[in-house]
C-alpha cells in the first residue's frame, strides 16, 4: 500500500532525557535510603529513629535530586545556547565561510563535493542556524537539554526509591530490618535495571546486574560502616 505522507518513526533516543534522570532518580532515592536505613540499623539505633531519619532522607534527598538536575542541566542549556548564538553571529557575518565549513562536514561523511556544497547550500537556504545546530554542534530537537523536565522527573522517581526501604522501616519486624530493606532494595535495583534497559533498548540482563552489583555494594559498605560504630 502506498502512502502518500510520510510516517515519523518512534526512536528510543527521544526518551534520553527523561529516562536518564528517572533512572538517576530512582537508583539514588533506593541505593541511599536503604544504606541509611541499614546503616543506622547496624549501629542500634532506635526504631524511631531509624524512621525519622528514613523520611528525612527521602524528603532532602528529593529536593536535592530536583536542584541538581535542575542546575546541571540548565548549565547544558546554557551553553547550548551560547553555542548557537555565536553561530548566528557568524552566519551574519560571514555566510560564505559558513557554508563551506558546512559542506566540508558533509564531505567527511561520505558526499561528494559537488552534492555536499548543494545540500549545504539548500539546507542553508532552509534554515542555515537550524542545520548548523544539528550538523556542526550536535543540537538537535530531541537531545536538547530541559532542566525543569529533568528536575520534576528526578524528584518524583527518588521519592519513589526512597518509599519502597522505607516502607520495609514501617511493616517489618525490628530485629529482621536489616534483611528486609536489603531484600526488597536489591529486588527493586534489578527490576529498575531490567525495566530502564527495556525502555531503552539494551541488553536487561547487562542493565539489571550492573545496577544491583553497585547496590549491593552500598549495602554492605555502610552495615558494615554501622556495625563498627
Amino acid at each position: 500500500m502506498y502512502f502518500s505522507k510520510f510516517i515519523t518513526e518512534q526512536h528510543r533516543s527521544a526518551r534520553i532525557g527523561w529516562l536518564r534522570a528517572a533512572v538517576l532518580g530512582a537508583n539514588d532515592g533506593i541505593i541511599s535510603t536503604a544504606s541509611l536505613i541499614v546503616g543506622i540499623t547496624a549501629a542500634h539505633t532506635p526504631h524511631h529513629s531509624i524512621l525519622i531519619a528514613g523520611v528525612a532522607s527521602l524528603i532532602a534527598g528529593s529536593m536535592s535530586m530536583a536542584a541538581g538536575e535542575y542546575v546541571s542541566v540548565s548549565s547544558q542549556l546554557d551553553t547550548e545556547q551560547a553555542d548557537i548564538e555565536r553561530e548566528r553571529i557568524e552566519l551574519e557575518n560571514n555566510l560564505e565561510y559558513e557554508h563551506e565549513e558546512l559542506a566540508n562536514i558533509y564531505i567527511s561523511r561520505g558526499l561528494q563535493s559537488s552534492l555536499a556544497k548543494q545540500v549545504a547550500a539548500e539546507l542553508m537556504a532552509h534554515d542555515a542556524l537550524g542545520a548548523h545546530a544539528r550538523d556542526e554542534l550536535g543540537i538537535t530537537e530531541t537531545l536538547k537539554a530541559r532542566p525543569l523536565q529533568a528536575a520534576i522527573t528526578s524528584a518524583i522517581t527518588f521519592s519513589v526509591g526512597a518509599a519502597l526501604p522505607l516502607l520495609m522501616v514501617i511493616v517489618a519486624p525490628f530485629t529482621q530490618l536489616i534483611p528486609a530493606v536489603s531484600g526488597i532494595s536489591l529486588l527493586s535495583l534489578a527490576l529498575l535495571g531490567a525495566l530502564a534497559s527495556f525502555t531503552g533498548g539494551s541488553n536487561m540482563l547487562t542493565g539489571t546486574m550492573r545496577v544491583t552489583l553497585w547496590g549491593a555494594l552500598a549495602l554492605a559498605t555502610t552495615t558494615g560502616i554501622g556495625m563498627l560504630f
